[in-house]
């Protein structure tokens, strides 16, 4: 399983998140993976520790996957998520009132962008929600 946070923009105009996972399926050698992706490009990016950007949404729809450093995102309503080394943000919050995201530790945050060829199935699977016991 490889964990996906995927962040929209609501019908409110603003951001929202929800945790969940790459669909992955039995390959070869015993491997798990996903079916190819429609990207038009990828690239790759790094921001020395301690770094931030303020209020913006992303520009494109996109993976960003982090190979290094800890972020904390937050999106307008005061929730927060965690990315870690390892994870896939699916970027689709290209309008409204945007996202935040500073580092969390000592490490530069070095990341892939791979864009989207639009309409590109992603194969995203949502955490199943637990209801609330009475």
């Amino acid at each position: 399983m490889i964990r996906c946070v995927r962040l929209w923009t609501g019908e409110d105009n603003n951001s929202h998140f929800e945790e969940g996972s790459l669909e992955l399926e039995p390959g070869q050698r015993g491997d798990f993976l996903t079916g190819k992706i429609d990207a038009v490009s990828v690239s790759f990016q790094e921001t020395e520790s301690g770094g931030a950007f303020a209020w913006h949404t992303a520009p494109i729809r996109q993976l960003v996957i982090t190979l290094s450093g800890t972020l904390d995102f937050q999106t307008r309503d005061g929730h927060h998520f965690l990315i870690y080394p390892g994870n896939v943000l699916l970027a689709e919050d290209t309008a409204g009132s945007g996202h935040s995201w500073k580092l969390t530790d000592d490490s530069s945050w070095r990341r892939a962008y791979v864009i989207l060829r639009p309409g590109a199935e992603v194969p995203f699977r949502a955490k199943a929600r637990q209801s609330a016991r009475a």
